[in-house]
């Protein structure tokens, strides 16, 4: 039987935090224009940086086209990449640095990375731009979550988390839309000036209205405490992995030395990082403390899996409606609506928790209706109907959302906030580099099916390859028959192959779900970066954190 607090018989009913904490209750202030303000700019940032994870998906077929381009996929992959590698420092910079530095240079570097993937001339010179690009975009995800971990208790979390799960899902619905409508047009570089007077806005409110404390120590003092010999080993591992999934059965078989090996080396330099971390760095990016319970631990598996789903599937649905259904990318954009489902249900999933103080059934129900929506996703045909692709697409997103919403929960329950940054920091590592997984190995599967049974006819068009042949998906509708039909059957097929992959990752979610337990939700904040002396008074416009007395605490 569960008690009111949401936890099972017979399960722990403590928290990890220290004692000065669990004595000290931080409840609900009352949210005035500068609280507002600062959830205004974070939301800004967040979204800034899931649409362009989103949108570029649905124009990348034009633009490899335009940019005669044959690496298509690293224009996704070096993103993510990117935003992996560095998502860990990001933890460790915010709380050495402090936050608001963080995201100026997480938003200088996403305005840099922008600028550039603008005015590209060739492939290379995107991919690149992709990579700086990625480096800030991931870590804004990240930061977004941490500062609102300093202005709002766990307890109270899901209300606000209800937002951002918005806002993010907001950004993935209009950011095809407006990918497609560019592309359309002739436009697709608009995709990426259009961030800049937008990090404008977000810039101008951040330097307003964020003004939560500031850790002590010189430039020197605080540079030296980073851990860069940490960072480097993971971007090396992170790198080498993407590498080797990346060439992975395109440029050499899985077999090949050229394959294995770097695969060997990023593993071999992951479990060495985390090595490192736990038992040599004095300032460790990732704390062995944050895996060391069985309910953090199934958190972070439950949102790798998640990433690697989410980012499949956002990558790959264009493609049935373009490849097989012959629509525009204007028209797989709207099609790509029915994900905003997602977003209704991530909010109630928010809500019930902030009532309840309950989480696992949310997630379990979430993780039961993406193993739904994907195997309903793996039948689909060339043939069937653009309604029946994006009913199914809608289930498996209403699935996504709850899963989504929920995966901080079971994280940071069992967790001291004093772990926040790093423990935020290295979930949106994980949701990241799972994302890498999630487009190299749909890429990767999509490309070997298609260059082994791809009409020869339609190959010898292309002598690059198949990858110029995935830039060709605009032609499809063009063919004459019966090449045509063959190809967007062979397209359909090869796309059911990469739903029933993300079926059985979708299956370790459930399962990894289950070892979680359903612990109470502290209601105390980090005092060093919450300010949480004071309150937000309403009239107060300075952007300084002000908090009220507690008030009742919600446990029984």
């Amino acid at each position: 039987m569960a008690s009111a607090n949401g936890t099972q018989a017979g399960e722990p009913t403590t928290v990890q935090v220290q004692p000065s904490e669990a004595l000290e209750e931080s409840n609900s202030p009352r949210k005035g224009v500068a609280f507002w303000f600062i959830f205004l700019s974070i939301n800004i940032t967040l979204f800034l940086s899931a649409m362009e994870l989103t949108a570029v998906s649905t124009a990348l077929p034009t633009i490899a086209h335009d940019l005669n381009g044959t690496d298509f996929v690293w224009v996704g992959s070096a993103y993510t990449l990117s935003s992996t590698a560095f998502l860990p420092m990001t933890g460790g910079f915010s709380q050495i640095f402090g936050r608001k530095p963080a995201v100026f240079l997480c938003l200088a570097l996403f305005f840099i990375g922008s600028a550039i993937c603008g005015a590209a001339t060739n492939m290379s010179m995107l991919i690149a731009a992709r990579a700086i690009q990625g480096s800030g975009g991931g870590g804004l995800q990240a930061v977004s979550s941490i500062i609102l971990a300093d202005l709002v208790t766990l307890r109270e979390r899901g209300f606000y988390s209800a937002f951002f799960s918005l806002t993010w899902s907001l950004a993935s619905t209009i950011g095809p839309v407006v990918a497609g409508s560019l592309v359309s047009r002739g436009q697709w570089r608009w995709l990426f000036y259009l961030n800049l007077p937008i990090i404008g806005v977000a810039s101008v409110l951040v330097l307003i209205f964020l003004q939560l404390p500031v850790p002590q120590g010189s430039f020197h003092e605080k540079v030296s405490r980073l851990d860069w010999f940490g960072n480097l080993i993971i971007i090396g591992s992170t790198a080498a992995c993407t590498i080797a999934i990346n060439w992975g059965g395109v440029v050499a078989p899985w077999g090949a030395a050229r394959v294995l090996v770097p695969l060997i080396v990023g593993l071999v330099g992951l479990c060495f990082f985390m090595l490192y971390e736990s038992f040599i760095a004095k300032e460790p990016l990732v704390p062995y403390s944050l895996i060391t319970n069985r309910t953090s631990l199934s958190g972070y598996l439950q949102t790798f899996f998640m990433g690697f789903i989410t980012l499949g599937l956002i990558y790959f649905y264009p493609v049935f409606f373009q490849a097989c259904k012959g629509v525009s990318a204007a028209e797989s954009g709207v099609i790509g609506l029915s994900l905003a489902v997602s977003t209704v249900f991530a909010v109630c999933v928010g809500l019930s928790v902030k009532i309840t103080k309950r989480y696992r059934p949310q997630i379990w129900v979430g993780w039961s209706l993406l193993v739904a929506g994907l195997g309903l996703l793996s039948t689909l045909k060339a043939h069937d109907s653009i309604g029946k692709g994006a009913g199914y697409l809608i289930f498996a997103s209403v699935g996504l959302g709850c899963v989504y919403a929920g995966g901080m929960f079971p994280i940071l329950a069992p967790l001291p906030v004093t772990s926040n940054a790093h423990a935020l920091a290295f979930m949106t590592f994980l949701r990241s580099f799972a994302g890498v997984w999630g487009i190299t190995v749909g890429s990767t599967v999509l490309q070997n099916e298609l260059t082994s049974k791809l009409p020869p006819d339609f190959l010898n068009r292309f002598p690059q390859g198949v990858q110029i042949a995935y830039a060709a998906i605009p032609v499809i509708p063009s063919l004459p028959e019966p090449v045509k039909t063959e190809v967007q059957n062979l397209f359909a097929r090869a796309l059911s192959d990469i739903w029933l992959v993300l079926l059985g990752i979708s299956a370790a979610g459930l399962l990894c779900s289950l070892l979680m337990k359903g612990l109470p939700l502290h209601g105390n904040m980090d005092k060093e970066f919450s300010g949480n002396e004071k309150e937000v008074n309403n009239n107060d416009y300075s952007g300084k954190i002000v908090m009220k007395p507690d008030l009742k605490a919600d446990e029984k």
